[in-house]
């Protein structure tokens, strides 16, 4: 198992995340170069819904502790199951979603091991040998590329990175699936999950983990107005967020807030409506692939991150592309 790539599965009692079918097309890519293959862990109740899922892109082996105490006890348990099997098997690496829990796993992890973690990678390649990964560093202002020496290589890779990928027909299969116990030690059991809250609105996905997010700014006027975001953001089927001025304003929950201080987002698509691009939000969305900004200042610092920018009211400006974008998708 040496030069297997391993993914920790995020997910909700079977609900795979996106990201995490994102670090399986990242684990298979990686294992070509390894010459290993992707193995998925999977931690909790579910797998009877997550497996078929998780086949479609490709692992060869998936490890499975479908305890309930799994995800009863914070994140001590799932740990436990990582720290345990790579200390007893050796995977080349490990790749979480880095999104707060992925994040947090993989510090304990890399703890428990002695090891290293790189969170927020944006990209990851194989060259002599060697992993190179890829992340923003001063708030997204540069990327720096690190080679890595030492094994094994825990990586947390940002929602969005890479493109979810199924497998080629000739190569999924039915992947091996084995099933594993952990012995959780008391100390795991201090903490106990008591309630689970869904903060994703109205069925959107989560904005750290959107492909598109569209994000309203203080140019909205009134919290009334983020209608029009939500609208745009459902025509793309995308996310809502909304930067730090608004959520302060008490516009938009701060779960929402995209920058320095809420979430870093890495969307293929960012929409930027009513925002003047301060530098804490610029930090959490400049990675995004493309950004569209929406103004009717033309000297507004987001205009200089911009890859395409709207110069007029938003109010007459997003109204019309929602509909544009509506009249297509009927169309198709």
């Amino acid at each position: 198992m040496a030069a297997d790539v391993w993914v920790v599965i995020d997910h909700e009692r079977g609900a795979v995340s996106r990201v995490s079918l994102q670090l399986l097309t990242a684990a298979r890519a990686l294992a070509a170069g390894t010459g290993g293959q992707a193995v998925a862990l999977f931690a909790g109740p579910g797998w009877e819904q997550a497996g078929p899922v998780v086949a479609r892109y490709g692992p060869g082996t998936v490890l499975v502790w479908a305890g309930e105490e799994a995800v009863e006890f914070q994140t001590a348990p799932l740990v436990a199951m990582v720290a345990g099997l790579v200390a007893d098997r050796q995977p080349w690496g490990v790749l979480f979603a880095s999104v707060p829990l992925g994040k947090e796993v993989a510090a304990r992890v890399a703890a428990r091991l002695g090891a290293g973690v790189l969170a927020d990678v944006t990209g990851i390649t194989i060259e002599g040998g060697a992993p190179v990964a890829e992340h923003p560093a001063f708030g997204g202002a540069v990327v720096v590329r690190k080679t890595l020496r030492a094994g094994p290589f825990l990586i947390c890779l940002k929602p969005n990175a890479v493109p979810a990928v199924e497998a080629a027909a000739a190569t999924p299969g039915s992947p091996a699936e084995e099933m594993v116990t952990v012995a959780l030690p008391e100390a795991a059991r201090r903490a106990r999950v008591v309630e689970r809250v869904d903060t994703s609105g109205a069925g959107r996905p989560a904005v750290d983990q959107a492909p598109v997010v569209v994000s309203g700014g203080r140019g909205l006027q009134d919290p009334a107005n983020f209608a029009l975001v939500e609208a745009l953001a459902d025509a793309l089927d995308g996310g809502v967020g909304a930067s730090r001025a608004a959520v302060d304003a008490g516009w938009y929950p701060h779960a929402a807030q995209v920058g320095q201080t809420g979430k870093t987002v890495s969307p293929q698509l960012y929409i930027a409506v009513g925002i003047s691009g301060a530098i804490q939000h610029r930090a959490g969305m400049q990675t995004a692939k493309t950004i569209v900004a929406i103004n009717k200042d033309p000297d507004s610092p987001i205009f200089a991150l911009a890859d395409f920018g709207v110069v007029g009211d938003l109010f007459d400006v997003v109204p019309k592309l929602t509909e544009e974008i509506l009249r297509r998708k009927a169309q198709r």
